[in-house]
């Protein structure tokens, strides 16, 4: 038996850091949404007691540090499942980018084997279950478009986006999430305005989405790497409707509403970095439950 499925990239058109928890995270308020540029995840029923995961990407750890194996094992140890899986990953999400790759996976393989091994549950108890192996694990379940509060577990569907272009642009550096956190002064930060962002979205407004995009973590990042600095600055000159990075980087995304715009950014970026993509915002849900 086996099962494919889509692990769309997201994208955070705004990311607001709040304060820190009790716990050691941070409360975060983040409006995310999907863009067609995804992995693709095949599972293969094991009749043997284990878990396989393999990929033509040197990038990906074949272990519990990959979170596509602790998706599975979640599911394998909390319902017993005695039956294995294979995970073939097809990596085209850039990894350690701010585009949810890994968590990407994660749910993908939540969705998948909860299928394979007729384990029943809804998407609400998957995406539960996701927030147990990281914080975008839940949105990633659901995909489309979301605000994710909480430590990112809480979510709150939100209409797609106008259609739109957006242009990726990944330079040759992984980030660190928690080195971005631990540089990051909340005294000093700058906050996206999230309510606009929110009520833009659900309006239907292109350039009122343009117009609010923000992310608290940009500008820590930027100190520590120039080049995402650098980007930002090239996408604008090119002419984007929008530029930011997303997540804790160090990917930057423009929006583009024209094609003929959208392809000269694309094209003026090229020479800059060797993981540029060209891509249709998603933004909507159906196509994951498939």
């Amino acid at each position: 038996m086996q099962i494919l499925e889509k692990a769309p990239a997201k994208i955070n058109l705004s990311l607001d850091v709040l304060h820190k928890r009790a716990d050691g995270f941070h409360e975060v308020e983040m409006v995310m949404t999907t863009v067609d540029l995804a992995d693709r995840i095949e599972l293969t029923l094991l009749s043997e007691d284990e878990i396989k995961v393999e990929s033509e990407s040197r990038f990906v750890p074949n272990d519990e540090r990959n979170l596509a194996y602790r998706a599975a094992q979640l599911l394998k140890d909390r319902f017993r499942v005695t039956q294995g899986v294979k995970i073939f990953i097809e990596k085209n999400i850039p990894v350690a980018a701010g585009l949810a790759g890994g968590s990407s996976d994660a749910a993908a393989v939540l969705r998948g084997v909860n299928r394979m091994w007729e384990l029943g549950l809804s998407m609400d108890e998957l995406a539960e279950l996701g927030s147990e192996i990281g914080s975008d694990v839940s949105f990633c379940v659901y995909g489309g478009t979301a605000l994710a509060t909480g430590r990112g577990e809480k979510i709150q569907h939100l209409p797609a986006p106008p259609p739109c272009w957006v242009v990726l642009s990944k330079p040759t550096l992984g980030v660190s999430t928690q080195s971005v956190y631990k540089n990051l002064d909340l005294s000093a930060a700058q906050h996206p305005n999230t309510e606009a962002m929110v009520k833009a979205l659900k309006e239907g407004d292109y350039y009122g989405i343009c117009k609010n995009v923000g992310n608290t973590l940009e500008g820590v990042t930027l100190q520590m790497h120039e080049e995402v600095g650098q980007i930002k600055e090239q996408m604008k000159q090119a002419g984007a409707d929008a530029v930011l990075m997303s997540g804790s980087g160090p990917t930057v995304f423009s929006l583009v509403e024209h094609d003929a715009r959208a392809q000269r950014i694309y094209n003026s970026l090229k020479g800059f970095c060797t993981e540029v993509f060209m891509v249709r915002m998603l933004g909507y849900r159906e196509p994951l439950d498939k």
